[in-house]
């Protein structure tokens, strides 16, 4: 089960890079609006994915230590990347 969450997530990634890679080249001003609200809805979803996974996983018989270290090495990146696209976000509005 955990191996193709991580797939899953894996993959979301490499669709994430591909899109943020198109983008570039319809110029800086057009990937900065699209590819923030692109990249902020993978990132969400899969902090969502790896939380999800780390609270079911705790309550399971396969819980160890070296998974959770696992889990937090990921989550710790995403919950940054959260508080930082929600900055981003009341910036926005508050500039407006």
């Amino acid at each position: 089960m955990l191996s193709s969450m991580l797939s899953t997530v894996s993959s979301t990634m490499s669709a994430a890079s591909t899109m943020s890679a198109a983008s570039t080249t319809s110029g800086v001003s057009t990937f900065v609006t699209v590819g923030v609200s692109e990249i902020s809805v993978i990132s969400v979803i899969c902090l969502i994915a790896l939380l999800s996974a780390s609270e079911i996983l705790s309550a399971s018989s396969h819980w160890n230590r070296r998974l959770s270290t696992m889990l937090n090495l990921a989550i710790v990146p995403m919950v940054l990347t959260f508080f930082l696209i929600v900055g981003y976000k009341v910036v926005a509005v508050v500039g407006t």
